[in-house]
């Protein structure tokens, strides 16, 4: 067999490995840290330390946090007075009374926009973020710009997001860290006296729960729908 020849059968092996074993092919195309998580994976399993029912179950339990707990939060404490003095004062309890597990939060802030203060969040040096309630953060939040800029002009950077504020509405800005993770209680809109939880929840978006932006109108949700 000619050199030529075995090249040529070799490109035709790796092409039939992609095609049989997709993750081999994703092992391929990750980066250097992306193949050294799978071989921790690879170890824990052959130890014995880890089940791929226990990785499965925890890719879920990933995916299962999303903005809509937040949502939900919130519209609760719309319409129920008990329960928002109990989220704002101890919001970790308020959460596992939703089904949400926040004990992993080493401390959780919420912080109630009024008529005269608006809330917004940032993490300067990272990106901090209450993944329980709200997920994965957005691009956005961990970009450099937002982290320098809602600081130093946060009128201006939730402007670009659409939202403008009365001179006499305070903005006031809260750092993320390690320690402490926040949450916007964004104000109930106008026009939602006779909405029920569930389409209440749906006027609140995770921009607001940051702060960047104010929950929905009535009259947003009725024109998508």
């Amino acid at each position: 067999m000619s050199a030529h020849d075995h090249d040529h059968d070799h490109v035709h092996g790796d092409h039939d490995v992609s095609q049989h074993d997709p993750e081999a092919a994703e092992r391929n195309r990750v980066p250097f840290y992306g193949k050294r998580i799978y071989a921790l994976r690879d170890l824990l399993l052959a130890r014995g330390v880890l089940t791929q029912e226990d990785i499965q179950r925890e890719i879920e339990y990933m995916d299962a946090r999303s903005p809509a707990n937040g949502a939900r939060l919130v519209a609760r404490a719309w319409v129920d007075p008990a329960f928002k003095q109990r989220l704002l004062s101890d919001p970790k309890a308020a959460c596992a009374e939703m089904g949400i597990d926040a004990s992993g939060v080493t401390e959780l802030v919420v912080l109630e926009n009024t008529d005269s203060v608006h809330n917004l969040v940032v993490c300067t040096l990272c990106s901090c973020y209450p993944r329980p309630i709200l997920g994965r953060p957005p691009d956005w939040y961990k970009s450099f710009a937002y982290r320098s800029r809602a600081v130093v002009e946060p009128r201006a950077v939730m402007a670009e997001f659409g939202t403008s504020l009365p001179e006499s509405v305070e903005v006031r800005v809260f750092d993320s860290s390690a320690d402490v993770r926040y949450l916007v209680l964004p104000l109930r809109p106008s026009g939602t006296e006779d909405m029920g939880e569930a389409a209440l929840a749906e006027l609140v978006t995770r921009d607001s729960l940051i702060g960047v932006t104010q929950a929905k109108p009535p009259a947003a949700v009725a024109s998508v729908g």
